[in-house]
């Protein structure tokens, strides 16, 4: 049996704090590394104990949630941690912001403790949550914030099929919808969306969107 996913839970009010924890222990797979109520206190646990996903609240005293994510997971953090952020508040403006700063998902605490207990393996297996609908509402509000970089798709070093899937990842198409498009099985999409990634050099579909809008390969 594999070791459990040990989890961070960050959140400035107890009372959600030991819910969370509570749903999270509850678990065969799971397990509560530690818990804080101020991003500081994340980033110093974190290093400390090196859980494999912190979840994290937004609004917190100290340092605030986005600012933690950017120490634990942000640009040129030699040993990221994985990150899902989780937030009473569904503004646009937080979900770019936590995902510019490292977040492999977005949570909402209202969401259904099964939801929230996908999010947390989903995030622990290195891929990111984040509803495809969220996407194209973040991609049409802010790709303006992402300018192009210059080149073509010529420049891009991949085949012209997975050229084919990243367009449709920037444009928010799920898994799903991405076979339907193309007529092939989910299954393929997928292998074709971890070589995108590696190919690139990529962490996450959310980087593959930013790319795509930085090259012109969608606009």
């Amino acid at each position: 049996m594999s070791a459990p996913t040990r989890v961070l839970v960050c959140d400035d009010q107890a009372l959600i704090r030991t819910g969370l924890a509570t749903i999270i222990d509850a678990q065969p797979d799971m397990e509560v590394a530690g818990e804080c109520g101020d991003g500081r206190t994340a980033v110093d646990l974190a290093a400390r104990l090196r859980p494999d996903v912190v979840v994290m609240d937004v609004r917190m005293p100290v340092l605030d949630g986005i600012e933690a994510t950017r120490l634990l997971a942000g640009a040129g953090v030699p040993d990221p941690v994985k990150v899902l952020v989780v937030t009473t508040f569904n503004l646009d403006e937080y979900v770019y912001e936590a995902l510019r700063a490292g977040a492999s998902g977005f949570l909402l605490k209202d969401a259904p403790p099964t939801q929230l207990l996908h999010g947390i393996r989903t995030v622990a297996t290195g891929a990111a949550l984040l509803d495809p609908e969220v996407t194209r509402r973040l991609v049409g509000r802010y790709a303006v914030r992402i300018r192009p970089t210059g080149g073509d798709a010529d420049d891009v070093p991949l085949t012209p099929r997975e050229l084919e899937v990243l367009r449709l990842i920037a444009d928010g198409l799920s898994n799903s919808e991405i076979a339907a498009a193309l007529v092939i099985s989910p299954e393929t999409v997928k292998t074709f969306v971890s070589r995108i990634l590696a190919k690139l050099g990529l962490r996450d579909r959310v980087q593959a969107v930013v790319y795509a809008y930085r090259r012109g390969l969608v606009t």
